[in-house]
């Protein structure tokens, strides 16, 4: 994208306007310039003369005034000052013509000129300041100094030439702030943009994580139920999938209210993996190795995270007897293995995620990856399978620590299903 700026042709040029300290040089230079010449002229002519011209340099003077005050106050729009401005040039040039004396003040003209137009109206306005000043000086010398037109004309070239260069300057200048303007909107676009799909993706990791697989779980229980109904185990399917429906709804409130997690912010880690692991598989164990510490908050919600989605999955889909849970603290990591003896899978046979489900393992690794860590899934059929996370304690956003991993997870051959196709 190529943004573009451009000036309209009826626009003032920016430096006066855009520059006060310039305005106020200018039009207190014409000022005083037209108090000394006034004072020159009436010196040297006689009272009769003075009249008619101080009367027009009176004119001058007020015609200046308001045209610097409309070009100013107006904007971009030439119309109101543009009479003005022809009526000042017309009385200017008879003014320099009938009384020399007053030629100093033609730098103060051009500049006005200059200011209050643009394009080829600015160059004419110029061009006329030049010739009614350099006739006004000729006819001084009696018509016989041609420095006297010479001079005018090579000072107006001059300073079109140096007012020309400014205003590239000045509208180059306006072209990059008005670029990088767009570059920071579209870059805080883009930041918003990437906001809310994040925001999306969190949220979806969350359903998933916790409603998604808690209504899953409870659906193969009343089917088991269904199916073994009015047998005593049915109804303890029932009560399962009922309390498990309850935790379900209470993980819903809590995705309401700021998707915060039952135990995340307080009471032992070890503990609060229990607790969601236990919710789809009763009989898991929670092992822990190393030293046991506080961990940012962020890092408790996404192993919390990790267990209920890998315990889900061995609920729904590893046909498991045993499973574990190892939580192990390393100088500067804390690891998580989840472990279970199940039907195994290919875990590059994983299809990926649709309407059917599959979106486990992508938002583990995604959880994961976010906070810098790394997750591994170890399995085959058969065989088990373990899903390996690690997350740094250090804040780094690359890499993570390396460590041993528990002798649990880590000397365990097999581990649960924890996604297999058409899983959750």
């Amino acid at each position: 994208m190529k943004p573009a700026y451009p000036r309209p042709d009826t626009t003032p040029p920016a430096p006066l306007q855009g520059d006060g300290r310039i305005d106020v040089v200018v039009h207190c230079g014409f000022a005083v310039l037209m108090v000394a010449s006034g004072v020159r002229y009436v010196m040297r002519h006689s009272a009769a003369d003075n009249l008619w011209t101080m009367a027009l340099a009176g004119a001058v003077c007020v015609l200046y005034a308001a045209t610097a005050l409309l070009a100013r106050r107006a904007g971009a729009q030439p119309t109101p000052w543009l009479p003005w401005t022809v009526a000042l040039l017309g009385g200017w040039a008879v003014l320099v013509v009938a009384a020399p004396s007053f030629a100093w003040c033609s730098f103060a003209i051009f500049f006005l000129g200059r200011s209050a137009l643009s394009g080829w109206a600015a160059y004419v306005a110029g061009g006329v300041t030049a010739a009614a000043t350099a006739v006004g000086l000729f006819r001084m010398s009696d018509w016989t100094d041609v420095a006297m037109v010479l001079g005018p004309l090579a000072a107006a070239a001059l300073l079109t030439l140096i007012y020309d260069k400014i205003e590239r300057d000045a509208a180059l200048q306006r072209r990059l702030l008005a670029d990088v303007s767009q570059a920071q909107e579209q870059l805080a676009a883009s930041e918003r943009a990437a906001g809310i799909a994040a925001e999306r993706e969190r949220v979806s990791r969350e359903i998933h994580d916790t409603v998604t697989q808690g209504l899953a779980s409870s659906l193969l229980l009343l089917e088991a139920a269904q199916r073994s109904w009015p047998e005593a185990s049915a109804r303890d399917d029932l009560f399962k999938a009922t309390d498990l429906l309850r935790r379900n709804l209470a993980d819903t409130r809590s995705l309401v209210h700021e998707l915060s997690a039952p135990g995340l912010e307080t009471g032992p880690l070890a503990e609060a993996l229990e607790h969601a692991a236990r919710q789809y598989v009763e009989s898991i164990a929670v092992h822990v190795t190393g030293d046991p510490r506080p961990v940012p908050p962020e890092v408790r919600h996404t192993l919390l995270r990790v267990t209920q989605s890998a315990a889900a999955n061995i609920k729904l889909h590893a046909g498991a007897r045993n499973a574990s849970i190892t939580l192990g603290y390393l100088p500067d990591a804390v690891t998580l293995d989840v472990y279970d003896d199940g039907r195994g899978f290919d875990p590059a046979a994983v299809p990926p995620p649709s309407a059917a489900g599959g979106y486990g393992l992508r938002a583990m690794r995604q959880r994961v990856h976010r906070l810098g860590g790394e997750l591994s899934v170890e399995s085959s059929p058969g065989e088990g399978t373990i899903i390996a996370a690690q997350l740094p304690l250090t804040g780094s956003s690359t890499g993570s620590a390396t460590g041993s991993r528990s002798a649990t997870g880590s000397n365990s051959s097999t581990g649960s299903n924890s996604e297999t196709k058409g899983s959750p």
